[in-house]
Protein backbone atom coordinates (compact mmCIF):
# COMPACT_ATOMS: atom_id res chain seq x y z
CA UNK A 1 0.00 0.00 0.00
CA UNK A 2 1.09 3.49 -0.28
CA UNK A 3 2.21 4.36 3.01
CA UNK A 4 5.08 1.88 3.13
CA UNK A 5 6.77 4.99 1.41
CA UNK A 6 7.99 6.93 4.40
CA UNK A 7 10.19 9.31 2.39
CA UNK A 8 7.35 11.78 1.16
CA UNK A 9 5.16 11.28 4.32
CA UNK A 10 8.54 12.18 6.40
CA UNK A 11 9.43 15.59 4.46
CA UNK A 12 5.71 16.44 4.78
CA UNK A 13 5.48 15.75 8.35
CA UNK A 14 8.61 18.24 8.99
CA UNK A 15 6.48 20.85 7.36
CA UNK A 16 3.32 20.54 10.17
CA UNK A 17 3.40 22.61 12.90
CA UNK A 18 3.24 20.51 15.75
CA UNK A 19 2.24 23.47 18.42
CA UNK A 20 -1.09 24.54 16.07
CA UNK A 21 -2.53 20.78 15.26
CA UNK A 22 -6.06 20.63 14.96
CA UNK A 23 -7.52 19.37 18.16
CA UNK A 24 -10.29 16.99 16.32
CA UNK A 25 -10.25 15.23 13.04
CA UNK A 26 -13.14 13.68 11.45
CA UNK A 27 -12.58 11.77 8.41
CA UNK A 28 -15.48 10.67 5.92
CA UNK A 29 -13.47 7.08 4.58
CA UNK A 30 -14.68 6.92 1.28
CA UNK A 31 -13.31 5.05 -1.74
CA UNK A 32 -12.77 1.81 -0.49
CA UNK A 33 -15.10 0.07 -3.40
CA UNK A 34 -14.12 2.07 -5.95
CA UNK A 35 -9.91 1.22 -5.28
CA UNK A 36 -11.02 -2.20 -5.17
CA UNK A 37 -12.97 -2.09 -8.35
CA UNK A 38 -9.72 -0.26 -10.37
CA UNK A 39 -7.94 -3.57 -9.21
CA UNK A 40 -10.26 -5.94 -9.78
CA UNK A 41 -11.14 -6.71 -6.29
CA UNK A 42 -13.94 -7.63 -4.57
CA UNK A 43 -15.38 -4.70 -2.35
CA UNK A 44 -15.14 -6.22 0.76
CA UNK A 45 -11.32 -6.52 -0.41
CA UNK A 46 -11.42 -2.82 -0.29
CA UNK A 47 -13.10 -3.29 3.23
CA UNK A 48 -10.47 -4.45 4.31
CA UNK A 49 -7.90 -2.51 3.38
CA UNK A 50 -9.08 0.67 4.44
CA UNK A 51 -9.89 -0.77 7.76
CA UNK A 52 -6.29 -1.30 7.85
CA UNK A 53 -5.82 2.84 6.86
CA UNK A 54 -8.23 3.10 9.78
CA UNK A 55 -5.55 1.78 12.53
CA UNK A 56 -2.68 3.45 10.98
CA UNK A 57 -4.28 6.82 11.04
CA UNK A 58 -4.68 6.16 14.96
CA UNK A 59 -1.48 5.58 15.29
CA UNK A 60 0.00 8.51 13.41
CA UNK A 61 -2.24 10.79 14.76
CA UNK A 62 -1.58 9.40 18.64
CA UNK A 63 1.93 9.77 18.22
CA UNK A 64 1.48 12.96 16.83
CA UNK A 65 -0.65 14.75 19.71
CA UNK A 66 -3.89 14.99 18.13
CA UNK A 67 -6.89 14.16 21.21
CA UNK A 68 -9.24 13.18 19.31
CA UNK A 69 -10.59 11.14 16.18
CA UNK A 70 -14.06 10.49 14.77
CA UNK A 71 -14.07 7.95 11.63
CA UNK A 72 -17.46 7.81 9.58
CA UNK A 73 -17.77 3.66 9.44
CA UNK A 74 -21.62 2.97 8.86
CA UNK A 75 -24.00 5.10 7.92
CA UNK A 76 -28.01 4.74 8.40
CA UNK A 77 -28.46 4.68 4.74
CA UNK A 78 -25.63 1.92 4.51
CA UNK A 79 -27.87 -1.09 5.31
CA UNK A 80 -29.17 -0.40 2.20
CA UNK A 81 -25.80 -2.07 0.53
CA UNK A 82 -25.66 -5.57 -0.67
CA UNK A 83 -26.07 -8.19 2.34
CA UNK A 84 -22.44 -9.57 2.10
CA UNK A 85 -20.72 -6.09 2.12
CA UNK A 86 -23.41 -5.06 4.96
CA UNK A 87 -21.62 -8.41 6.74
CA UNK A 88 -18.30 -7.85 6.14
CA UNK A 89 -18.06 -4.21 7.38
CA UNK A 90 -20.04 -5.46 10.34
CA UNK A 91 -17.29 -8.56 10.79
CA UNK A 92 -14.30 -6.05 10.75
CA UNK A 93 -16.16 -3.80 13.30
CA UNK A 94 -16.60 -7.14 16.08
CA UNK A 95 -12.97 -7.62 14.69
CA UNK A 96 -11.75 -4.14 15.40
CA UNK A 97 -13.73 -4.52 18.70
CA UNK A 98 -12.60 -7.71 19.96
CA UNK A 99 -8.89 -7.06 19.34
CA UNK A 100 -8.72 -4.08 20.35
CA UNK A 101 -6.18 -4.36 23.14
CA UNK A 102 -3.65 -5.56 20.45
CA UNK A 103 -4.43 -3.01 17.78
CA UNK A 104 -4.27 -0.13 19.78
CA UNK A 105 -0.84 -1.53 20.95
CA UNK A 106 -1.80 -1.22 24.87
CA UNK A 107 -1.26 2.77 24.04
CA UNK A 108 -3.72 5.35 26.12
CA UNK A 109 -7.04 5.35 23.89
CA UNK A 110 -10.36 5.71 24.25
CA UNK A 111 -12.80 4.03 22.01
CA UNK A 112 -16.36 4.80 21.38
CA UNK A 113 -18.89 3.47 18.98
CA UNK A 114 -21.38 6.26 18.42
CA UNK A 115 -24.60 5.80 16.65
CA UNK A 116 -27.80 4.02 16.98
CA UNK A 117 -26.31 0.75 18.68
CA UNK A 118 -29.57 -1.16 19.46
CA UNK A 119 -30.19 -2.31 15.83
CA UNK A 120 -26.66 -3.96 15.69
CA UNK A 121 -26.14 -7.20 16.40
CA UNK A 122 -26.37 -8.67 20.47
CA UNK A 123 -22.51 -9.70 20.17
CA UNK A 124 -21.40 -6.59 18.52
CA UNK A 125 -23.50 -4.65 21.75
CA UNK A 126 -21.83 -6.35 24.37
CA UNK A 127 -18.46 -6.06 22.56
CA UNK A 128 -19.12 -2.36 22.82
CA UNK A 129 -20.00 -2.11 26.59
CA UNK A 130 -16.67 -3.89 27.29
CA UNK A 131 -14.90 -2.03 25.04
CA UNK A 132 -16.43 1.49 26.17
CA UNK A 133 -16.16 0.05 30.07
CA UNK A 134 -12.42 -1.05 29.49
CA UNK A 135 -11.27 2.75 27.85
CA UNK A 136 -13.47 4.81 29.30
CA UNK A 137 -10.76 6.34 31.52
CA UNK A 138 -8.00 6.56 28.56
CA UNK A 139 -7.04 10.02 27.84
CA UNK A 140 -4.16 10.49 25.20
CA UNK A 141 -6.35 10.18 22.05
CA UNK A 142 -10.09 9.70 21.86
CA UNK A 143 -11.59 7.45 19.20
CA UNK A 144 -14.95 7.53 18.01
CA UNK A 145 -16.16 4.97 15.50
CA UNK A 146 -19.52 6.14 14.01
CA UNK A 147 -22.14 2.63 13.14
CA UNK A 148 -25.50 2.83 11.92
CA UNK A 149 -24.93 6.96 12.55
CA UNK A 150 -26.97 9.79 10.84
CA UNK A 151 -26.96 13.20 11.99
CA UNK A 152 -30.25 13.62 10.99
CA UNK A 153 -31.04 10.87 13.31
CA UNK A 154 -29.31 12.67 15.74
CA UNK A 155 -30.53 15.93 16.07
CA UNK A 156 -33.91 14.42 15.93
CA UNK A 157 -33.16 12.23 18.70
CA UNK A 158 -31.54 15.33 20.88
CA UNK A 159 -34.76 17.63 19.94
CA UNK A 160 -37.23 15.02 21.09
CA UNK A 161 -35.43 13.75 24.37
CA UNK A 162 -35.51 17.84 24.84
CA UNK A 163 -38.77 18.33 24.09
CA UNK A 164 -39.94 15.30 26.49
CA UNK A 165 -37.85 16.95 28.88
CA UNK A 166 -39.66 20.38 28.90
CA UNK A 167 -42.98 18.51 28.68
CA UNK A 168 -42.29 17.16 32.11
CA UNK A 169 -41.27 20.10 33.84
CA UNK A 170 -37.59 19.19 33.68
CA UNK A 171 -36.24 22.88 31.90
CA UNK A 172 -38.00 25.59 30.33
CA UNK A 173 -37.57 26.03 26.65
CA UNK A 174 -35.80 29.19 26.64
CA UNK A 175 -32.82 27.37 28.95
CA UNK A 176 -32.37 25.38 25.60
CA UNK A 177 -29.06 26.85 24.00
CA UNK A 178 -26.36 24.91 22.08
CA UNK A 179 -24.73 23.52 25.10
CA UNK A 180 -27.67 22.38 26.30
CA UNK A 181 -28.42 20.52 22.94
CA UNK A 182 -25.14 19.30 22.41
CA UNK A 183 -25.29 17.41 25.72
CA UNK A 184 -27.79 15.12 24.13
CA UNK A 185 -25.52 14.49 20.95
CA UNK A 186 -23.63 10.95 20.79
CA UNK A 187 -20.97 13.27 20.89
CA UNK A 188 -21.42 14.52 24.16
CA UNK A 189 -17.85 15.65 25.77
CA UNK A 190 -16.11 15.52 22.74
CA UNK A 191 -15.10 19.05 21.08
CA UNK A 192 -16.28 19.98 17.83
CA UNK A 193 -14.15 18.38 14.55
CA UNK A 194 -11.30 21.23 13.75
CA UNK A 195 -10.50 19.28 10.27
CA UNK A 196 -12.72 17.64 8.31
CA UNK A 197 -11.51 14.78 5.75
CA UNK A 198 -13.15 13.29 2.84
CA UNK A 199 -11.23 11.13 0.52
CA UNK A 200 -12.12 9.98 -2.90
CA UNK A 201 -12.80 13.15 -4.72
CA UNK A 202 -16.65 13.51 -3.33
CA UNK A 203 -17.17 16.86 -1.87
CA UNK A 204 -20.30 16.77 0.37
CA UNK A 205 -20.82 15.86 4.25
CA UNK A 206 -23.31 12.89 3.87
CA UNK A 207 -25.35 13.04 6.60
CA UNK A 208 -21.78 13.33 9.49
CA UNK A 209 -21.59 15.26 12.04
CA UNK A 210 -23.62 18.25 10.57
CA UNK A 211 -24.23 19.46 14.19
CA UNK A 212 -20.62 20.05 15.36
CA UNK A 213 -19.06 20.82 12.39
CA UNK A 214 -20.77 24.17 11.67
CA UNK A 215 -17.11 26.14 11.66
CA UNK A 216 -14.65 22.76 10.42
CA UNK A 217 -12.30 23.45 8.10
CA UNK A 218 -13.60 21.11 5.10
CA UNK A 219 -11.01 19.02 3.07
CA UNK A 220 -11.71 16.90 0.44
CA UNK A 221 -8.95 15.02 -1.53
CA UNK A 222 -9.71 12.88 -4.48
CA UNK A 223 -7.04 9.88 -2.96
CA UNK A 224 -8.84 7.15 -2.15
CA UNK A 225 -9.21 5.99 1.89
CA UNK A 226 -7.21 2.46 0.70
CA UNK A 227 -4.48 5.22 -0.31
CA UNK A 228 -4.50 7.60 2.32
CA UNK A 229 -1.09 7.76 3.46
CA UNK A 230 0.49 9.68 6.05
CA UNK A 231 1.67 11.86 3.44
CA UNK A 232 -1.58 12.84 2.51
CA UNK A 233 -2.62 13.16 6.37
CA UNK A 234 0.10 15.89 7.00
CA UNK A 235 -0.95 17.56 3.52
CA UNK A 236 -3.99 18.21 4.99
CA UNK A 237 -3.08 19.20 8.33
CA UNK A 238 -0.56 21.82 6.93
CA UNK A 239 -3.52 22.85 4.49
CA UNK A 240 -5.68 23.60 7.49
CA UNK A 241 -2.98 25.37 9.55
CA UNK A 242 -2.38 27.23 6.45
CA UNK A 243 -6.19 28.81 6.84
CA UNK A 244 -7.29 31.91 8.98
CA UNK A 245 -10.10 30.27 11.27
CA UNK A 246 -12.30 33.19 12.09
CA UNK A 247 -15.35 31.50 13.15
CA UNK A 248 -17.73 34.47 11.44
CA UNK A 249 -15.56 37.49 13.13
CA UNK A 250 -13.11 39.69 11.53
Amino acid sequence: MAWFGQGKGEKKKQAVDMARLPTHIAFIMDGNGRWAKQRFLSRNLGHNEGAKVLKRMVRICGDMGVKHLTFYAFSTENWARPKEEVDTLMGLLLDFLINYEREMEGKDIRIRVIGDVKVLSQEIQNQVKIVHDATCNNKSLEVNVAINYGSRDEILAAARALATKAVEGQLKPDEIDAAVFGAELYTVGTPDPDLFIRTSGEQRLSNFLLWQSAYAELYFTPVLWPDFSDAELYKAIIDYQERDRRFGGR
